[in-house]
């Protein structure tokens, strides 16, 4: 089954032809080429989508599996970066997994309401068991909304123009907020250090496309937004960069790495990679038009 992608990057401006190069001629988990735009640096999958059904079944992911290291932190992140945002308003949570960041804020208090999206099914019937209502399809929920997060979402997706236009209908025409992250192409070990064990491990049929700041501009323009911010923010520290160089594999911020890794090295390391636009992660806060 095939994608919109490299078609709808092409219409964007995002990727020319004949800047196209195969970057890798598989992902990690199925023998699906990868190309890049040798002068925009966007990654992306041409030809080739999933199905739906993976995400429905979520066969790559379980509903009783322990919260992550990993997940426990990106959802703190997330939940008291965007207080100043969702506070005191009507929540979205489009592609919200197991819903732990709906959770989170409910638990904060402070929004008015919070709602998910989720083609999981497991996943939806335990939010909604818990009384987060979450629905297959945002066009079933008949509610318009004050802001809307999509967290690792749109690199799913086989036609985000689409899926986007859909969500900025959902939206309050004059306050209405969308707050996108995604996986940044520029990361520092994929694009300025070329670390092969890194790419194999992190190129995935799942993922259609790597943003770069500009391609992630010029997406929600299509798809009528504004964006009125967008800048990196860093997942894995310098920790797990060592690991990468020194052994090839990750986990470095699971490892006796991590003990070198305090606030302030984190910060001062997430802030010189923004320097170098070389985060492994890009958010997007943007407007409708």
């Amino acid at each position: 089954m095939g994608s919109q992608i490299r078609e709808m990057l092409l219409e964007i401006g995002a990727i020319c032809e004949e800047n196209a190069e195969l970057f890798a001629s598989r992902t990690r988990d199925r023998e699906v080429p990868v190309y890049r735009d040798t002068k925009s640096g966007v990654i992306y999958i041409d030809s080739f989508y999933v199905g739906s059904e993976e995400y429905v079944t979520g066969s790559y992911r379980q509903l009783d599996s322990d919260e992550t290291l990993e997940d426990y932190s990106d959802t703190t992140r997330r939940a008291n970066d965007f207080q100043y945002l969702w506070s005191g308003r009507k929540v979205l949570d489009w592609g919200c997994g197991k819903g732990n960041f709906l959770r989170l804020v409910n638990s904060k208090g402070g929004a008015t309401s919070v709602y998910g999206v989720e083609l999981q099914e497991s996943f939806r019937d335990a939010l909604n068991y818990d009384g987060i209502v979450c629905a297959r399809d945002l066009r079933t929920l008949h509610e318009e909304f004050e802001i809307c997060f999509m967290f690792h979402v749109l690199e799913h997706l086989p036609d985000p123009i689409t899926s986007l236009q859909e969500v900025r209908t959902s939206l309050d025409p004059q306050s209405g907020l969308l707050v996108v992250e995604v996986p940044h192409a520029n990361d520092l070990l994929l694009k300025h250090l070329d670390n092969r064990p890194f790419r194999d491990f992190t190129l995935w049929s799942q993922h259609l496309v790597l943003h770069t700041r500009e391609s992630l501009r010029l997406l929600l323009a299509a798809s009528g937004f504004v964006a009125e911010k967008i800048y990196g923010v860093q997942r894995y520290g310098l920790s797990n960069h060592l690991q990468w160089l020194s052994q090839g594999k990750p986990g470095g911020h699971k490892s006796p790495l991590a003990a070198i890794e305090d606030l302030n090295i984190k910060n001062a390391y997430a802030s010189a990679l923004a320097r170098l636009d070389a985060n492994d992660t890009l958010i997007a806060i943007a407007r409708p038009v």
